[in-house]
């Protein structure tokens, strides 16, 4: 008897450029080169444009309508109607949902349907989003069949929080950076990230404008988000401080591995994350981080003093101290890089990925 295909099914608010959506990508595209599986790309938030490549075998899932501001409590409804009747048109084993506030949309959506759902949050374990959300997590968290951690921090959390047992740590996969050739390192400090508060990208240029050394050159990578527009904010400071020389900001980019092969120090300021796939990219591509010690992720990659180093939040004098070292001794800088690319091996893509569906499929 010919064993029919497994249905996998894989939701989530939007494919833009992020962390969470590079992620989901990944995920996808490995699941579905494997025999008998059948994958499904699930995308129902406001913004629909997909960042990301896919394998054509994805099958993808997107609203007709418009998600309307304008009539958010009528849009959210009409979502969560749409969400539980493609669903239920695609009849999976597994719904895999990504998203801290979107979770609780999409156990809401699928009450009392005969699918297994696990569910990931993709930021700062512990935080806080209000009242009525905290309120919704805490109760349909319980009716997911499993919760994936990013972080050992985030699953002690979580514990506390939902008294939960069905909980896993999986950190991101990374990929691997391939050296190339006709790339060679120059006097570069790169940062990656989305233009919102928390990256604190205005902390890196002041803390640029500090530094002595005259041939090096700050390139962030990011645009706006979350309609903060920092990076009119950023302009304006790298103008009165006079370095539009020194300070680039690029902008989004598809052709970030070049970038960070071209580099030699990874500096990263952010306060809140889940688990950072830059840095783990940046350490692929043999570069030394230096990050805030934020709740959660950098300290799961980065082995203070070996590979890179973890400075208290908003320390920005030790901050300056570290990048001042890695710029002025090579030989160090390059043996922590090398020391990045071997220790992040352990978040290999292909490795992640079969942990993920193992979890997920109830697989050995």
């Amino acid at each position: 008897m010919m064993q029919s295909k497994i249905k996998l099914c894989c939701v989530i608010p939007s494919l833009s450029a992020g962390g969470m959506e590079r992620v989901m990508t990944e995920l996808i595209n490995n699941f579905v080169k494997r025999e008998k599986v059948e994958v499904h790309l699930v995308l129902y938030g406001k913004g629909r444009k997909i960042f990301y490549s896919i394998d054509s075998k994805v099958v993808t899932h997107i609203p007709h309508f418009k998600f309307r501001d304008s009539q958010r409590t009528l849009s959210t409804i009409q979502t969560m109607r749409w969400l539980r009747k493609e669903i239920k048109k695609i009849t999976p084993v597994v719904v895999l949902s990504f998203g801290n506030w979107w979770n609780n949309l999409v156990l809401l959506s699928l009450i009392g349907l005969p699918y297994s759902i696990f569910v990931s949050d993709r930021s700062q374990p512990d935080k806080n989003l209000g009242r009525i959300h905290n309120f919704l997590r805490t109760h349909l968290y319980k009716k997911a069949k499993g919760i994936i951690c990013q972080t050992e921090q985030a699953k002690i959390i979580t514990l506390k929080r939902y008294s939960y047992k069905d909980v896993i740590v999986i950190g991101n996969p990374i990929r691997e950076i391939h050296k190339q050739k006709n790339i060679d390192r120059e006097n570069i400090i790169i940062s990656v990230g989305r233009m919102i508060d928390t990256k604190h990208f205005d902390r890196l240029v002041s803390v640029f404008s500090r530094l002595n050394v005259s041939s090096w050159k700050l390139i962030i990578i990011g645009g706006d988000s979350n309609k903060q527009n920092n990076l009119h904010k950023l302009r304006e400071q790298i103008k009165i401080l006079k370095l539009e020389e020194k300070v680039l900001l690029e902008g989004y980019q598809n052709n970030i591995d070049e970038y960070l092969l071209r580099s030699k120090i990874f500096a990263f300021m952010s306060s809140s994350e889940g688990f950072p796939n830059v840095i783990g990219e940046a350490m692929s591509a043999e570069l030394p981080v230096i990050a805030y010690d934020c709740v959660a992720g950098p300290r799961d990659m980065i082995e203070d003093g070996k590979n890179g180093y973890l400075i208290p939040l908003y320390d920005d004098d030790l901050f300056l101290e570290k990048l001042e070292y890695l710029m002025k001794y090579e030989a160090e800088r390059e043996k922590m890089g090398h020391y990045a690319r071997q220790s992040i091996k352990k978040y290999d893509s292909s490795h992640i990925c079969e942990e993920f569906y193992k979890f997920i499929t109830g697989t050995n």
